[in-house]
């Protein structure tokens, strides 16, 4: 089950959900609106090898003119806002209005674990030229019900308590599949 937007402020004020920091005009009826923020990194190469660790990228900050996005292009930034919980499952996608704009907010990481806290990578693409800003509502984060989580359940992976947009770390994982 998808929580209503009074679920969600319900469960921000018994502190099962922490969204940070919270603004009510920011609250829909089943999904509450993340902000992008400054930070945007790109892959320096062309061709990315998923058994590199930690390709080269080049970091800048989104200024006040914004940025304009070209096709082709991944660009790895973040939400303003931090949201963790470990009583339900946290899931984002893209507003309406930024995907009638031929902006994808991710390529497959919308769903999240429980006991995920940070801000979200977003990987921003796009179909033609368009210029986005830091502050603009990006996507909408949404939490479903699950069973009963045990400890041995909240997620602990390698991107826990991100606060910038990391790229892939995919190549931790080489050993299970390189021979």
């Amino acid at each position: 089950m998808i929580l209503t937007g009074s679920q969600i402020l319900a469960a921000i004020e018994c502190k099962e959900i922490k969204i940070e920091p919270f603004d009510i005009k920011q609250l829909n009826p089943n999904s509450y609106d993340l902000r992008l923020a400054q930070d945007v990194l790109v892959y320096r190469d062309k061709i990315l090898d998923a058994a590199v660790e930690s390709p080269p990228v080049d970091y800048t900050q989104l200024s006040s003119g914004g940025l304009l996005l070209v096709p082709g292009t991944l660009y790895l930034m973040r939400t303003v806002e931090l949201t963790s919980t470990r009583k339900y499952v946290p899931g984002i996608e893209g507003r309406s209005s930024i995907g009638r704009l031929g902006i994808s907010v991710h390529v497959t990481a919308g769903f999240g674990d429980v006991g995920f806290q940070g801000t979200w990578t977003l990987e921003v693409s796009c179909v033609q030229p368009v210029r986005i800003y830091a502050g603009m509502r990006i996507c909408q984060v949404f939490f479903t019900t699950c069973g009963k989580p045990q400890e041995r359940d909240y997620y602990l992976g390698k991107y826990l308590n991100q606060t910038m947009p990391r790229p892939s770390r995919i190549a931790s994982e080489r050993n299970e599949w390189l021979l």
